[in-house]
């Protein structure tokens, strides 16, 4: 039986009975905020007199953070470190309502913490403080057999892997969740990163940008364009076995293919850019939450496309606002489009 059509108003209210899973490498973003006013004597460097100091979710804890902006129940798979800062983004996690009974803490390695010096609305310095080795053995099998256990026992509808290269996605983590979801019916998307960008075999979307394909494929996607994209989502394909392409393309929008199906791309709308930080995790929590409840392939690249531009406006790493996007999605969308 075929089902009624549905307002965006609608397909956003029901963004709240989703269950996403977010699976990937967590880091704490830590904003200290100041005035300058003065060059040090010690060497021709402002000096940054402090005045705030903020923490916040980044990498894939920013992608679980715009999946339940977006509303839906969310859970964080990920490895953290059993130090202070892991503490802090665990309790940052709590409190915004996301899951973390599929975390693992591990004394083996620190949490990735990147801490920003901001003056004058930019960014002055940057200090990384991670351990980026693969998962030892002994933090690797514990990992999976709790994540696995919790996909059987919660069945999300969407599972989504966010890689940054910090070594929890290593190939058999990749592997064994990936099969397992395809076993019990989970999306699966991913964000992915040089380092494994062709080990995620069988995933329902890949979410790469530019530069990832680029370098993943090595090709030349210098001046991109619609046949360039189409070979590389058949070399994709080929290599993956996966059954939908998604790239963005910066100023350009986003590319979309289905296998057997002919490609689009989409261009982005004009905006007002502050920040790109942390757009590609907007944009993969929205693409895969929309298209797991429409399957509707535009659709998906077209609200997610609106997403990624509205998080650009904001300074620093910040979710999406569900009323906002949901306005400009009115706007923009509304009457071209049909939701089943």
């Amino acid at each position: 039986m075929k089902q009624p059509m549905r307002s965006l108003s609608q397909l956003f209210e029901d963004m709240n009975s989703l269950h996403v899973a977010i699976v990937g490498d967590v880091m704490l973003d830590n904003y200290w905020w100041g005035d300058v006013e003065r060059i040090s004597p010690e060497a021709p460097v402002p000096v940054v007199a402090l005045k705030h100091r903020e923490s916040r979710l980044g990498g894939a804890a920013n992608v679980a953070l715009n999946a339940r902006a977006l509303g839906a129940r969310v859970s964080l798979c990920t490895v953290i470190g059993a130090d202070t800062e892991g503490d802090t983004l665990s309790n940052l996690a709590t409190e915004s309502g996301i899951g973390m009974q599929a975390s693992l803490r591990s004394s083996q390695r620190a949490t990735t913490t990147k801490t920003r010096v901001m003056a004058r609305h930019q960014q002055m310095l940057r200090l990384d403080d991670e351990q980026a080795d693969e998962l030892f053995p002994e933090e690797e099998h514990p990992f999976i057999d709790l994540v696995l256990r919790f996909l059987q026992r919660e069945k999300p509808q969407v599972l989504i892997f966010e890689d940054y290269n910090k070594g929890v996605l290593k190939e058999n983590v990749i592997r064994r969740i990936t099969d397992h979801c395809r076993e019990i019916g989970i999306l699966t998307a991913v964000d992915p990163k040089k380092k494994n960008f062709l080990s995620f075999h069988g995933v329902d979307i890949f979410k790469p940008n530019l530069k990832e394909v680029r370098e993943g494929l090595n090709v030349n996607l210098d001046t991109p364009n619609l046949n360039l994209l189409e070979i590389a989502h058949q070399k994709l394909h080929e290599a993956l076995g996966h059954q939908i392409t998604f790239i963005t393309l910066s100023e350009l929008g986003v590319f979309a293919q289905k296998t057997g199906e002919t490609p689009f791309i989409i261009p982005s709308h004009l905006r007002n850019i502050a920040d790109v930080s942390g757009a590609g995790d907007t944009v993969i929590a929205t693409a895969a939450m929309v298209f797991a409840q429409t399957r509707d392939l535009r659709l998906m690249a077209e609200i997610s496309n609106i997403a990624g531009g509205l998080v650009c406006e904001e300074l620093g790493v910040v979710p999406i606002s569900k009323d906002r996007l949901l306005t400009e999605c009115q706007s923009i969308l509304e009457g071209e489009v049909k939701i089943q």
